[in-house]
C-alpha cells in the first residue's frame, strides 16, 4: 500500500483501507510519501499503522548495502493519490520512495496497480488531467477516484483476493 498526503490521510487510511486490508488477509507493506509520513506521524495515525504489520512503515529509500525492508508486492493500491503524485507516475517521476516503488510496479505487467486519486474539481479540469489517467490506464493500472464523501474501504473490492490474482 502506497499513500500520499491528501485529505484524511490522517485519520482515514488506517480504519478504511489498511485494518480492513488487514482483516481480508493482505500482509501490509506501507510506503507514504515524506508529507504523508509527517501528517501521520504528527497525527499518531503512524504508530497505529505500524501495529497492522511484522513489515516498516516506510518513506525514505535505503541506503546502499542494506538489505530491501518489503518483499515484491503482486499488487500495489495508491490511495489516496494525490494529483500531484499521480501526475509525476504517469510521467515516470519517482522522486521519493513512495513513487519509485510504484514507477518500478507499473512497469511490470506481472503487477496490479490500483491508483486511488483523490483531487479536487479544479485539479481534475487541468487540461494534462486527462492524459495522465490515460497513460496509467495504457500502462494497465487500475485507476479508481475517491472522494471526500463516501468511504474509501470500497477501493479494496476492486484489488485481487488476497494471495490470488482473482478479484
Amino acid at each position: 500500500m502506497v499513500a500520499a498526503a491528501c485529505f484524511g490521510v490522517d485519520s482515514r487510511l488506517h480504519d478504511e483501507i489498511a485494518r480492513p486490508a488487514a482483516e481480508r488477509g493482505w500482509r501490509l507493506a506501507i510506503t507514504l510519501t515524506p508529507t504523508a509520513h509527517r501528517w501521520l506521524k504528527t497525527s499518531g495515525e503512524y504508530d497505529r499503522l505500524t501495529e497492522l504489520t511484522d513489515l516498516p512503515v516506510r518513506s525514505e529509500s535505503r541506503l546502499p548495502g542494506e538489505p530491501r525492508p518489503h518483499p515484491d508486492p503482486a499488487t500495489f493500491l495508491f490511495v489516496p493519490a494525490s494529483a500531484s503524485s499521480t501526475a509525476k507516475l504517469a510521467l515516470g517521476i519517482a522522486d521519493n520512495q513512495a513513487l519509485t516503488v510504484l514507477c518500478e510496479a507499473l512497469g511490470n505487467p506481472q503487477v496490479h496497480v490500483s491508483v486511488c486519486p483523490q483531487l479536487s474539481e479544479t485539479q481534475a479540469a487541468h487540461p494534462a488531467w486527462p492524459s495522465h489517467l490515460a497513460t496509467l490506464h495504457a500502462a494497465g493500472a487500475l485507476v479508481t477516484p475517491v472522494s471526500y464523501d463516501q468511504p474509501w474501504t470500497t477501493v479494496l473490492d476492486a484489488l485481487p483476493v488476497a494471495g490470488t490474482h482473482q478479484p
